[in-house]
């Protein structure tokens, strides 16, 4: 599954990111003139819709009626993640919402307060809900939102119930494909950043990178294994306890790509070259793949796509449930990619621990 280099897959029809960079706004905006929302300014107002009509954006007022006519409120619950995969979900969502005359209610919660949120969403009559990581792995929301029979969409989320929608990537193959394909540039000491322990794909990352390590005969030390949350902050002090190691690795794959572009910045205030002394590879081919130097190697997660996904899912569970039916919970998986820049490269030499 591996891609040129730097590829990305282009799109014919304009997307709402699409039109909110003509119109100078955010995403967020653009949904809000398209659903009618009185809280944007006139001139603004004047903007999206002009973007709209150069653009020739689908959800027009004709595109809508071909709809269906309903109206669906769906909600997006979501906890302080990584910003750079957020606000690719939001745009995923607020798109396939729009095209599908649906509404996005987006309610962010504090650890605890998801009863709470929840609470919030449902008093302000949302169809559905969906659920970024780490909330489709909550056993409390999921218990929740099953007791009052609420359609559910849970992404990113390697044990879903059988009774809810899911839409995720198989996060095990995935990073098993990024260890054999380090391994095969000639690293035998592989070092590993684990994700958030209250997220299922972290687990899964980690299968996916034993897996490989033992299947091709790699240094299997447990020392090469560091915890991270998936934050900026976990990422340095991952890289710091790795390579800080009397045999270090010659190559470190992190659990997503903020810990990646965190073992970059310590690298380089250690005077290590990426990738000449350390290959760095990340995960999920976020915006920030490509904006640290040198451009992270990384697995593409296509996080815009899976929330067109789950939007389209829950958005058929919903009218065959005002059909009087419904239909199966399908747990879909989407392709991922390896996407290969500038950050991996064969071993030259061993970096040295310092301190």
């Amino acid at each position: 599954m591996n891609e040129p280099r730097g590829s990305r897959r282009q799109r014919n029809a304009p997307t709402i990111s699409d039109v909110a960079a003509r119109a100078g706004v955010s995403p967020m905006t653009v949904s809000r003139v398209i659903n009618r929302e009185g809280s944007v300014r006139d001139a603004t107002r004047e903007r999206v819709e002009e973007a709209i009509a150069a653009l020739r954006y689908a959800p027009s007022a004709a595109a809508r009626m071909l709809a269906g006519g309903e109206d669906f409120r769906l909600g997006v619950l979501h906890t302080t993640t990584s910003l750079f995969y957020f606000s690719e979900f939001l745009v995923g969502c607020l798109d396939q919402a729009a095209r599908q005359n649906g509404q996005i209610i987006v309610e962010q919660c504090a650890e605890g307060g998801e009863v709470a949120a929840i609470e919030h969403l449902l008093n302000g009559r949302v169809d559905g809900l969906l659920l970024p990581p780490p909330l489709g792995d909550a056993e409390t929301v999921l218990a929740m939102l099953r007791e009052r029979d609420v359609p559910v969409v849970a992404v990113s989320t390697g044990r879903a119930p059988e009774w809810a929608l899911s839409v995720s990537i198989d996060d095990r193959k995935a990073a098993y494909e990024m260890t054999r394909h380090l391994g095969a540039l000639g690293h035998r000491r592989i070092g590993f950043v684990t994700g958030a322990a209250n997220q299922s794909a972290t687990g899964e990352r980690l299968a996916g990178y034993r897996d490989a390590v033992a299947d091709m005969a790699l240094d299997a030390d447990d020392t090469l294994i560091a915890a991270g949350d998936f934050g900026y902050r976990s990422g340095l002090d991952a890289a710091e306890r790795l390579l800080d190691l009397s045999d270090a690795p010659t190559a470190i794959f992190a659990s997503n790509d903020d810990m990646a572009a965190a073992t970059v910045a310590i690298a380089h205030r250690r005077d290590l070259d990426v990738p000449g002394d350390l290959t760095v590879c990340g995960f999920d081919d976020s915006a920030l793949a490509t904006t640290v130097w040198p451009e992270l190697t990384t697995i593409r997660q296509p996080v815009s796509d899976m929330a067109r996904t789950a939007v389209d899912l829950l958005m058929r569970e919903i009218r065959q449930r005002r059909a009087g039916g419904s239909e199966d919970h399908p747990h879909v998986l989407v392709e991922y990619a390896l996407i290969r820049r500038q950050s991996d490269a064969v071993p030259r030499r061993r970096p040295r621990a310092t301190g």
